[in-house]
């Protein structure tokens, strides 16, 4: 694990999110699901299930849900990938808000190209950095006690930076700025997140359910593209998602890793006032 000199947490809200991630360190639904091929999550799904699961023997119903939600999970990584375009093994990308590594080991296994995430969760480096060993990859793929606002890596370093559900804990324009100092002319930026209604949005009680639940603070869906536009990224596919994770929340709420936040998502998404987008936009 590398570290910068000062603490990367800046301020109380960083300490907190820091801290919330920190302590949560058996979350049954990430590190069940992360069981079943060594892949460690922290997003959620998309995609028709298999409802067949539900079937069959009691005793290993829990099992064979527990592995289709898995796949659902690595379906939506796997979709973000999809979008970062043409990548060489020699281009550099960057995890911002890396959780267990998860999709930063998907992306090296994919392009077998050099990957940097950074979190500031202490404990999610640490984890993630002993997957990439475990796996024989800790030469490409690095984890770091950073901050994704301040992250120490070079200007124009990058060819392609992805979040995936994290811009929700951080300043948009902050991030951007710093994504754009970072990416090569013509480099991609791919966001995965839940945003909100602009119009129904802060006035949804599953919205603020949400938030309170993640330590979080959801932005509006125009947020994204107001400071997408500020930093020189634009946009060249937006894809809406809502529909397709609503079956994902469907089958995680019939498991037993179900944590109470299900119907919070399902009730904001169904009534519209939460959106899941992925975004993909070039540095101009």
């Amino acid at each position: 694990m590398t570290t910068t000199a000062l603490s990367p947490l800046r301020t109380d809200f960083e300490r907190s999110v820091a801290a919330y991630w920190n302590t949560n360190q058996v979350d049954p639904v990430n590190l069940r699901l992360g069981e079943v091929d060594g892949l460690y999550h922290h997003h959620y799904g998309i995609g028709e299930p298999d409802l067949s699961v539900l079937g069959g023997p009691v005793e290993t119903r829990e099992q064979r849900l527990i592995a289709e939600l898995h796949r659902l999970e690595s379906a939506q990584a796997d979709l973000l990938l999809d979008h970062l375009g043409p990548i060489r093994p020699t281009d550099a990308l960057l995890d911002g808000g890396s959780g267990r590594g998860g999709t930063s080991i998907m992306a090296n296994a994919r392009f077998g190209c050099q990957v940097d995430g950074v979190s500031i969760s202490e404990y999610q480096v640490g984890f993630a950095n002993e997957q990439a060993s475990r796996r024989g990859v800790a030469d490409k793929v690095r984890f770091h006690f950073r901050n994704m606002l301040e992250s120490g890596f070079a200007t124009g370093s990058r060819q392609a930076i992805w979040t995936n559900e994290t811009t929700m804990y951080v300043d948009l324009d902050d991030l951007f700025g710093e994504f754009a100092r970072m990416l090569g002319f013509g480099g991609r930026y791919v966001c995965i997140t839940g945003c909100a209604n602009d119009v129904t949005g802060r006035r949804s009680k599953a919205v603020s359910k949400i938030n309170e639940h993640y330590t979080c603070d959801i932005h509006p869906r125009s947020d994204y593209f107001k400071s997408l536009a500020a930093h020189d990224l634009v946009p060249i596919n937006v894809v809406d998602l809502t529909a397709a994770t609503i079956p994902y929340w469907e089958l995680r709420a019939k498991s037993d890793v179900a944590t109470g936040i299900e119907e919070a998502f399902l009730t904001a998404y169904k009534e519209g006032s939460f959106h899941y987008l992925l975004i993909a936009a070039d540095r101009v």
